[in-house]
């Protein structure tokens, strides 16, 4: 599989991180792209089937990929084969990966969170879990990870909240109860903040990982003031507002 053809399917089920990738120096590409293509596979593997056994396969076979990832087993799949490409050249944390793939069996039943620390710990899982992911994949130093992923753990609450209607009409519950829109955009904030005053801790040619959350300020600002937009789903920024934000990241490297 080249970095070519996982772009492509990026393209297609992500477009929000194509767009970012696209943003991004061209060197990042290469890294970005499998490891995105990897998380659409993963994300979408509980909703391919109505079987909650096949979905649980299919999420096993994951973990398995990334277990065995020094084996080279898979190594011909699509994106297993990029993934451990990956994993060997740029010392992935096959740990992370492992949480990343494990979070996403919450999407295959229908209980919601048993209560808030579930829920932070599935947007840690997969949102600042991923972007962690992407940040080490361009060489990011240890000293960076808490702020890589306060960067994706808002970004990540911020693409939840934008879910949040579609989850309902698949039969999920995906607020714990007691739980306001309000609250979680607060928490998002909240956590945007944390990573901001870190910054400096993230080597500019470690930027083209926290690009994709660059709608992540104005979609949970929207959300904390306007909650019933993602109550009905209509929670998202004008075309104008997206398409000068991202540019305006990839300038200067800040969201």
């Amino acid at each position: 599989m080249t970095v070519a053809a996982c772009a492509a399917l990026v393209e297609r089920g992500d477009p929000d991180r194509f767009l970012a990738v696209m943003a991004a120096p061209v060197a990042a590409r290469a890294q970005l792209f499998p490891l995105y293509a990897f998380n659409l596979e993963v994300a979408r593997a509980p909703w391919v089937t109505e079987e909650p056994l096949i979905a649980e396969m299919r999420l096993q076979w994951w973990r398995d990929v990334v277990a065995n990832a020094a084996s080279g087993a898979a190594r011909a799949h699509e994106v297993a084969g990029p993934l451990h490409a990956l994993i060997r050249d740029f010392g992935l944390p096959v740990d992370a990966l492992d949480r990343l793939i494990a979070a996403r069996r919450w999407d295959i039943g229908r209980e919601p969170h048993p209560d808030m620390a579930a829920l932070e710990d599935y947007l840690e899982d997969t949102g600042a879990g991923l972007m962690w992911l992407a940040a080490r994949a361009l060489g990011a130093p240890d000293g960076a990870e808490a702020a890589v992923r306060d960067f994706g753990w808002a970004t990540a609450a911020a693409g939840y909240l934008r879910a949040l209607a579609e989850l309902r009409a698949r039969g999920r519950q995906p607020l714990p109860e007691g739980l306001s829109v309000e609250a979680l955009a607060w928490m998002g904030q909240d956590r945007l903040q944390r990573a901001r005053a870190g910054r400096k801790t993230i080597p500019r040619a470690v930027t083209p990982a926290i690009l994709t959350g660059w709608q992540t300020a104005g979609l949970l600002r929207l959300a904390a003031t306007d909650p019933a937009r993602a109550e009905d789903g209509s929670l998202a920024l004008s075309e104008f507002a997206r398409r000068g934000g991202l540019i305006k990241a990839a300038l200067t490297g800040r969201i």
